[in-house]
């Protein structure tokens, strides 16, 4: 009788150490940040780019005025090298569609750039940069050429993660 006490006893406390074990590996697994989604495929093999102008509101308080944002980005792609910039999305394996708002009623405006498959114009990728505000011309310029070094980066970043 005091055999089987013992082995229901210590099956119970292997059943609960098990269960234990179980529960704190569910929840390092809940803890554990996700593994990264892939990189759509297009973005991935890409080697041609055609870079849109989608606009720039409220650029004109910046050096460089309306165009600024289209230039600046386009200058940076080309000095970076990784892509073969098109004069036309024809041909392009991607178009990155570079955009600048102002709105009124927020504080930062934002650069806003979105990666397009030219064929089926799927938004592959998003990113979105804000500008901080400034008072004076010169910081707000800065603040313009932060917020734009930050948006390549973020596509050096994922152009990288292929």
């Amino acid at each position: 009788m005091k055999k089987t006490r013992r082995s229901k006893r210590l099956s119970a406390g292997i059943l609960f150490a098990m269960l234990f074990a179980a529960a704190s590996n569910a929840q390092s697994a809940k803890n554990a940040a996700p593994a990264p989604a892939p990189v759509p495929e297009q973005i991935a093999h890409a080697k041609t780019v055609f870079i849109s102008n989608a606009g720039a509101d409220g650029a004109e308080i910046y050096s460089g005025g309306v165009d600024r944002p289209y230039n600046q980005f386009y200058a940076a792609m080309k000095s970076w090298g990784r892509y073969e910039l098109r004069p036309a999305p024809a041909g392009s394996d991607l178009v990155f569609e570079i955009l600048f708002t102002t709105v009124p009623t927020e504080p930062f405006s934002r650069l806003h750039l979105t990666i397009l498959d030219p064929s089926t114009h799927a938004v592959l990728w998003a990113f979105t940069s804000h500008v901080k505000p400034a008072l004076r011309q010169s910081t707000g310029d800065g603040n313009f050429d932060e917020a734009m070094a930050s948006l390549v980066a973020s596509v050096k970043e994922l152009a990288a993660r292929q």
